[in-house]
């Protein structure tokens, strides 16, 4: 899940709020409410006191991203990241903490697919009998 020299540029590039946005595929405005929710550590700043965001900071927001996107509720991700600040000694409590999520998402997987079976049949039940009438 690394982030690409490619996308950044060199480790010691920094990304201002919007260009970090635009690669992590969010809003500015989402990027400082992560913030203001503790959901990302403090941004480094530049002289001006502008937000510059690193690849580690870049990396962080595109897994926040996914989590948010399989549906992980603010509360846990916030859990998260508290836990990832502490350090090695919570490994086993993130571990728990995305086998619980990774239980969630593999359910609601398996409804969509029950979801998607009832569509496929209407689908073809109405490509079947168009013209029939």
């Amino acid at each position: 899940m690394d982030v690409s020299t490619q996308e950044i540029g060199p480790p010691e590039t920094r990304l201002s709020v919007g260009e970090a946005a635009e690669l992590v595929g969010l809003t500015t405005y989402t990027l400082r409410w992560y913030e203001q929710e503790g959901l990302v550590a403090p941004v480094g700043r530049d002289s001006a006191g502008r937000r510059r965001y690193t690849a580690a900071d870049v990396e962080w927001l595109r897994l926040l991203t996914r989590l948010r996107r399989t549906g992980m509720p603010v509360r846990d991700m916030r859990r998260y990241a508290e836990l990832a600040r502490q350090g090695d000694r919570t490994r086993a409590a993130r571990r728990a903490l995305f086998e619980a999520h990774r239980a969630r998402v593999l359910r609601q997987i398996g409804e969509l697919e029950e979801d998607l079976k009832v569509l496929n049949y209407k689908i073809d039940m109405y490509q079947r009998t168009e013209g029939c009438g």
